[in-house]
């Protein structure tokens, strides 16, 4: 029997009978639990480089989720919401990051814990990939911080850790290339000249920031598909358009500290939050351990007179569960916690914006898709 027809029974029994007495029939439940809830609408996405910091909060941002469409890459999510791709990789580990697949919800972890440094200056975290700036606001003007995806050094090609500053900066820098990186290169069967001059093929992209680490820079790209991966010889690079931006408002003598945080803690709203991340490769420290230390000093910190106590006990098994899976987005520790599973099903349903070239087929494939609901998240 349709459900629509079985509907019409009900209500002619209810009227003769009197809904007092009546006993619901089986199938009645049966398909009114099998209605599918309505579809979340889809909402503009957040601005996610760009947060006002509030006090007692280490925390900023939103979780969202997206429609994959026909013809999207990791790589087209990554540049259309400035993202890294490892970090798109690290969120979605049941997606292909190259074939998602019309309709696949694809999560965009545009929420972040802020990295355990002072906020101030540049701060380049090299074991999430990511750069925040902390602006020094005017009077009257609210705190806030910038942060972006970034490319940092390969394995053996390490982006130095420590304390540093802006030394310089260069519109449309020439490259002079290191000796090593010729070598490397001739080895290869690729030589490269001693110095590539500004345009499209010099990889220092059009803007630079030198730092006082000898022969190091923060600069663009002219491969903005390896931004969010290992794939320079120590420099920092960012997309086009952020670096753009970044060179704008950094002054010369900013501080830049460079540290390696993988794991992260953060409180916010009187709850502990941890954003796991996989260790670099070259990364040979005993990580659990310095967690485990981090945790005391975070839950210490909150018993000290006059601190606000958290509001129940922290969730040891999903502290190894969120660590062990490394999605690299904020999971919440203490009641009521929420499992990075849990936390993505409940992220903002965010337009896709992602853009492709004139006559690509994949306008018509988008008018095909079903609609984003919790179901298929």
């Amino acid at each position: 029997m349709r459900t629509a027809t079985r509907l019409l029974v009900l209500a002619a029994v209810l009227q003769l009978g009197g809904c007092a007495l009546f006993e619901m029939p089986e199938w009645a439940v049966r398909d009114k639990a099998a209605v599918p809830a309505p579809a979340p609408a889809e909402l503009p996405p957040i601005v996610s480089d760009e947060f006002t910091l509030i006090a007692g909060s280490d925390v900023v941002g939103e979780l969202q989720v997206i429609r994959a469409r026909y013809e999207d890459t990791f790589v087209d999510i990554a540049r259309a919401y400035d993202l890294g791709f490892d970090e798109l990789v690290q969120a979605n580990p049941d997606v292909d990051p190259w074939l998602p697949g019309a309709g696949t919800p694809v999560v965009l972890p545009t929420r972040f814990i802020l990295p355990d440094a002072p906020r101030e200056g540049i701060v380049l975290n090299i074991g999430t990939k990511r750069i925040f700036y902390f602006p020094k606001p005017a009077a009257g003007e609210t705190a806030r911080v910038v942060t972006h995806p970034v490319g940092i050094g390969r394995e053996g090609w390490a982006t130095p850790i420590g304390t540093t500053k802006v030394v310089s900066k260069v519109k449309d820098p020439v490259w002079t290339v290191p000796a090593s990186i010729r070598r490397e290169h001739a080895e290869a069967g690729d030589p490269l000249p001693a110095k590539v001059p500004a345009g499209p093929d010099n990889p220092l992209g059009a803007y630079a920031l030198r730092l006082g680490f000898p022969s190091y820079l923060i600069h663009g790209t002219n491969k903005p598909s390896g931004i969010g991966m290992r794939v320079s010889h120590g420099c920092v690079q960012l997309f086009p358009e952020d670096i753009e931006s970044l060179f704008s408002q950094v002054p010369v003598g900013t501080t830049v500290r460079i540290v390696n945080q993988p794991q992260l803690l953060g409180w916010q709203d009187g709850n502990l939050y941890l954003e796991a991340h996989p260790a670099l490769e070259d990364d040979r420290r005993n990580l659990k351990s310095a967690l485990d230390k981090q945790l005391a000093r975070a839950l210490q910190k909150r018993k000290a007179p006059g601190a606000a106590g958290p509001a129940g006990s922290l969730d040891a098994g999903l502290v190894a569960a969120t660590v062990q899976e490394g999605r690299g987005f904020p999971v919440r520790l203490i009641e009521v916690a929420a499992d990075a599973r849990t936390l993505a099903a409940r992220a903002r349903p965010t337009v896709n914006v992602v853009t492709f070239p004139a006559g690509s087929d994949a306008a018509g494939q988008e008018a095909a898709m079903p609609p984003l609901d919790a179901a298929n998240r």
